[in-house]
């Protein structure tokens, strides 16, 4: 693979700090997640644990990372400045402060300070989407990641808002009163924060990644697929959502219909680009590849249960067991995203300025082959039999070592990516994740990514 493709400019990129920062908080909080997701299996957590679980994964590991991943590639992919590196620094720690402390509620049973903590969060997410969003705002015409990125900044907005609803409602009761059960509106939430916040997201940085590293191109059915996608599925998720906060079964099962044909087709998308590319396989298109696998597997089962009954608890994620989707799409798309982002920006900043004067490594010579390999067959291994252990009732037992298994393969990514950081970064990994104001590469370095002064970046 080459060191940069040619399509992007890297002149556009933020401070190595920024995004870097982001990932690594990302990679605690999914170990977080792992090592609570075993724990509630066995029995050894109190509280709401199954929620302290299920916030410290997507809430944290996944929307961090989304966080940091824009942070770094809208300005690169639209050839925009960042608009303020300082909110980017802020969103960070709100939200995996907020995030933490919301799953240490939860676990503990403490109730009364879910809001508290939720509100922290929510200011981040708004940060994020208002740094973004005009970042956005500066980059015409928009093509279709852009405009994905941009309906997911809306998701966004909206999400943590619902849920700080939610968690007021623990300490001050209202929903009882009102129109919209909490039943209802936590069903809404839960929809429009994977459909809408992350999977709009994930596809979006899809369109982009799928065609570039596999070095293919959307042609014939393909950007059929992509048409339908681009108009059924954000339709598909707002009726779905609507639906379900009123009760509407008739709206829900149409919008569900809409979001398993859009996801289905994209799965049909992305497989075609990993068959048809003569890129030699890398840990990035491995995990794409059972992410399509996944996606595929999903969208049948979706359908299936959605067509039956929309509303029911069990099939708030689709058919099937709910790892399916989140782990197996979401996961291993990050996974595999991360797998070039974090050694990509390291390079960047270590290698690319040697390009042409002296020997540099490639980018897929950072991360330890043997490790990533070692990882990819936990994750999958695990995932597989937790899935496996939902959908066929099988001991607790079962779900526990598969857990476990998976929290190994995540202890050895995070251990792969830490040491790319630790390695071939121009900047300790104590300065990546703490750096006072004024650091060189942080807040106020010498210029901004488009050369003017620090005095004139639109927000410090």
């Amino acid at each position: 693979m080459s060191a940069i493709p040619g399509e992007v400019d890297t002149d556009r990129q933020p401070p190595m700090t920024v995004p870097l920062r982001h990932f690594l908080v990302g990679l605690a909080l999914l170990l977080a997640g792992g090592v609570a997701g075993v724990l509630d299996a066995v029995g050894l957590l109190s509280g709401f644990s199954a929620l302290a679980h299920v916030h410290l994964l997507l809430a944290g590991w996944v929307c961090v990372t989304i966080m940091g991943a824009m942070v770094q590639f809208v300005p690169v992919w639209s050839n925009v400045a960042l608009h303020s590196r300082r909110l980017a620094t802020a969103q960070l720690w709100l939200v995996a402060t907020g995030v933490g402390g919301m799953a240490a509620s939860f676990a503990t049973g403490a109730l009364g300070w879910v809001h508290a903590f939720g509100g922290l969060a929510l200011l981040g997410f708004w940060t994020f989407v208002y740094n973004v969003g005009r970042t956005l705002l500066g980059a015409r015409p928009w093509d279709v990641t852009e405009r994905h990125f941009a309906l997911a900044l809306g998701f966004f907005a909206v999400v943590p808002a619902m849920g700080f609803a939610l968690a007021m409602d623990y300490s001050i009761p209202f929903l009882a009163d009102s129109p919209v059960s909490r039943v209802r509106l936590t069903a809404a939430h839960a929809t429009l924060a994977v459909f809408g916040a992350v999977l709009t997201t994930v596809l979006g940085a899809l369109y982009q990644l799928a065609t570039m590293f596999t070095q293919t191109e959307l042609h014939g059915v393909d950007l059929h697929l992509r048409r339908f996608e681009e108009v059924g599925y954000p339709a598909g998720v707002l009726a779905l959502a609507t639906g379900r906060l009123l009760g509407s079964a008739p709206l829900a099962r149409v919008g569900g219909l809409l979001v398993a044909l859009a996801l289905g087709g994209f799965a049909v998308v992305l497989a075609r680009k990993l068959v048809e590319t003569a890129v030699e396989r890398t840990p990035m298109l491995s995990r794409y590849a059972v992410a399509a696998v996944a996606m595929a597997a999903w969208a049948a089962l979706a359908g299936r249960a959605w067509l039956a009954d929309p509303l029911a608890p069990s099939a708030l994620f689709g058919g099937g067991p709910p790892h399916l989707l989140t782990f197996g799409v979401v996961g291993f798309v990050v996974l595999g995203t991360l797998y070039h982002v974090v050694p990509f920006i390291v390079w960047v900043h270590r290698y690319s300025d040697r390009l042409g004067y002296e020997p540099v490594p490639m980018i897929d010579d950072l991360y330890d082959d043997r490790v990533a390999a070692a990882d990819f067959g936990c994750v999958t291994l695990g995932a597989t039999g937790i899935v496996l252990a939902s959908a066929l009732g099988l001991p607790t037992a079962v779900t526990a070592v598969s857990g476990s298994l998976a929290t190994v393969g995540f202890a050895l990514f995070a251990t792969n990516m830490l040491l790319v950081v630790r390695e071939h970064s121009p900047r300790p990994l104590r300065a990546v994740l703490i750096s006072r104001l004024g650091d060189g590469d942080d807040l106020s370095d010498e210029s901004s990514s488009d050369g003017r002064a620090p005095a004139e970046d639109t927000v410090r």
